[in-house]
């Protein structure tokens, strides 16, 4: 059907028939931009959706892998897929995988500085540290989502979970990130104190990052627009922070070492010290301030 038998059958022209002529031709020809316009979109959307259907050659590790470019590259439509609930299940297992993959490598890099065992140190401290995160994440998840729902959160389990794992993931690539300045100090550097220091610094950086990007897919998230409660919800994240460091924390000190201490045997969990974590960093700023 052409288009001006169609613009007869809706009455087009008839609706138009009195106004001047240069006026009925412009808004004839904005209508013509505008029906190519959608057509040309609809096409764009049919073959993405077609492109997105084909089977891929891809590793099923490699296609897992590379959500972490979706997170940083566009973030922003990341979050809004998020928002709507799309693929939410295949995004939390392709982000439980990558960041299990790249929290395994950076444990590996931590044990290469054992100096007394190296290969046992990397095979435990690269199995501990995905285990450390994943303990960290079902600990503190729960207390988040549900805190929110009582101030009437509109965000589901799998959204809440979703957006915790692009904080883990977003953290995990940043630790590999600093792999080779890792591996070059645990490798050349022989003070075991300064070796600790410059642990916490990097896994501290990394941390706060992952925390920043869980920020702005809050504020992206399905609440960003629902003032209810929406000041509890705030406060409420900003104490749960504190809450997932202290338990990321603790964790990390149950499950050491992750380095290995010099002049002693390999051990997967160390037991028998009294100390926290926070008495050891201090005593170990002193010490290596000191020079001892």
């Amino acid at each position: 059907m052409s288009d001006e038998t169609r613009f007869y059958e809706e009455g087009f022209f008839e609706q138009f028939e009195r106004q001047p002529r240069p006026e009925f031709a412009r808004q004839l020809h904005e209508r013509l931009k505008l029906e190519e316009h959608v057509e040309s979109e609809l096409i764009v959307a049919s073959e993405s959706r077609l492109i997105q259907s084909e089977p891929t050659d891809k590793p099923a590790i490699i296609h897992h892998l590379s959500i972490v470019e979706s997170i940083l590259r566009t973030r922003d439509e990341f979050f809004a897929e998020i928002r709507e609930g799309i693929g939410l299940r295949q995004k939390v297992a392709s982000m439980l995988v990558s960041s299990a993959v790249f929290l395994a490598f950076s444990g590996a890099v931590l044990g290469a500085g054992s100096q007394s065992y190296p290969v046992p140190q990397m095979l435990s401290s690269a199995f501990k540290l995905p285990i450390l995160f994943l303990i960290t994440l079902i600990i503190c998840t729960p207390s988040l989502y549900f805190f929110n729902l009582l101030f009437q959160s509109r965000q589901t389990i799998w959204q809440a979970v979703a957006l915790i794992m692009t904080a883990v993931t977003t953290t995990s690539v940043l630790l590999v990130s600093f792999a080779p300045i890792m591996l070059f100090f645990l490798t050349a550097a022989g003070d075991y104190n300064f070796l600790k220091l410059l642990t916490v610094a990097v896994y501290g950086i990394s941390g706060v990052m992952g925390i920043l990007f869980l920020r702005q897919g809050m504020a992206a998230s399905v609440d960003a627009d629902n003032p209810d409660g929406r000041e509890a919800r705030r406060a409420i994240f900003m104490g749960w922070i504190v809450l997932y460091a202290f338990v990321g924390i603790q964790m990390a000190w149950t499950l050491r070492p992750f380095i290995g201490a010099p002049n002693s045997g390999f051990e997967i969990i160390r037991t028998g010290t009294r100390t926290n974590f926070y008495e050891n960093i201090i005593d170990s700023a002193t010490d290596f301030f000191n020079g001892d």
